[in-house]
């Protein structure tokens, strides 16, 4: 029986406003009128570059005024990224003053990536410094969240996650500042995605919804929304047809409910071995979930099963042999990379947490990837 304990949250902040349904792009150009009318005239988006002479670009109100700017998703997002990505924009002549507002439209990372431009635009410094709990003290750039895939919860989640490549540490601007102004949630922007790609991503919502089920910080609040998260999740990937354009609109809401969720504790076990393969690797990090997953029945044994059964239902394959045959040096920085995820890995497994996972036991776990 799981000891449940008080998360320590107090006061969870939610976005502000949200808009849902098909077609609620077109919304997009009347709430930035309304900023601009309210503070200065430029906007500044920030687009996933699988949109790059995409159609839905035509759907954004771009002026000659506005910055465009394509994120790079091959790789995760790094503090040096968002630094100069920042750098970057103060540098154009656009910037002698902040803009009206950021518009994020993509994954995880681009979104992401708008947070983070938003808070360091007000706050100073560089990304670095702002990794790890309430660090943010300025409220950032008004931001608007528009996700283009389901599953992250980044839409609704009070951090955006970036790795420091200097320490190997994976860990977002955790904050109420990080959370989006507004969000747009268009199921009809999900079409494209690819399908291998909806699934990985998908789980995400139900994987970070069960590692908060099973860990020991827990309050009534987030365990409902991961509840209903997890079953709209099973709903759509236990279906004949997951990318239908009902089982896109319940993915959308169980991402954005699974991002709620989070907000009031912690992930599990899952999460830092990701983490890991995502620092040493450069894995994605929702493949990377769904790759672990597969192998800590030990940890999670009936949504193990449970997410074998999904893959099954939706022929999707896993990559394997990933960590195999690494080197020494590779598996010390896994473990690294791993156990320095204190607070998902003490929720899951209590105080005895490295006893549990030593040195040995997590490096025959990677090897089992």
């Amino acid at each position: 029986m799981i000891n449940i304990l008080d998360t320590g949250v107090k006061r969870s902040k939610n976005v502000d406003n949200f808009i849902f349904g098909e077609g609620s792009l077109g919304e997009l150009e009347s709430l930035l009128l309304e900023q601009k009318k309210a503070r200065n005239d430029y906007v500044i988006y920030f687009v996933d570059e699988y949109f790059i002479n995409s159609e839905i670009l035509n759907s954004l109100p771009v002026s000659h005024m506005d910055q465009l700017i394509y994120v790079e998703t091959k790789h995760e997002p790094t503090t040096q990224y968002i630094d100069k990505i920042r750098d970057e924009i103060m540098q154009s002549l656009a910037t002698f003053y902040n803009p009206a507002a950021v518009v994020g439209m993509g994954g995880g990372i681009t979104m992401d990536v708008a947070k983070a431009i938003s808070n360091l635009l007000t706050n100073g410094g560089k990304a670095k410094d702002y990794q790890g709990w309430d660090l943010v003290k300025k409220p950032g750039i008004y931001k608007i969240g528009i996700p283009t895939i389901s599953g992250t919860g980044a839409e609704a989640t009070r951090t955006c996650v970036m790795t420091n490549k200097e320490n190997g540490l994976k860990l977002g601007m955790n904050s109420d500042k990080t959370v989006f102004n507004e969000v747009i949630l268009d199921p009809t922007l999900s079409k494209t995605v690819p399908r291998d790609q909806y699934f990985y991503t998908g789980m995400d919502a139900y994987i970070h919804c069960v590692e908060a089920l099973n860990g020991s910080y827990r309050n009534a609040i987030g365990d409902t929304y991961s509840k209903m998260s997890i079953d709209l999740c099973k709903e759509v990937f236990f279906d004949k047809d997951m990318m239908s354009d009902t089982n896109r609109e319940k993915l959308m809401i169980a991402s954005y409910l699974g991002g709620c969720a989070i907000a009031t504790t912690y992930v599990g076990v899952v999460h830092p071995f990701s983490a890991g393969l995502s620092v040493v690797l450069d894995t994605h990090h929702c493949i990377s979930n769904c790759i672990v997953l597969n192998v800590l029945g030990e940890f999670y044994p009936e949504q193990h099963i449970e997410f074998k059964e999904m893959l099954e239902k939706q022929n999707i394959t896993l990559p394997k042999g990933l960590c195999a045959n690494l080197t020494k040096d590779e598996y010390d920085s896994l473990y690294e990379a791993t156990i320095i995820h204190e607070k998902p890995l003490y929720n899951a497994l209590g105080k005895e947490f490295r006893e549990i996972l030593n040195k040995e036991k997590v490096i025959e776990i990677f090897k089992s990837i």
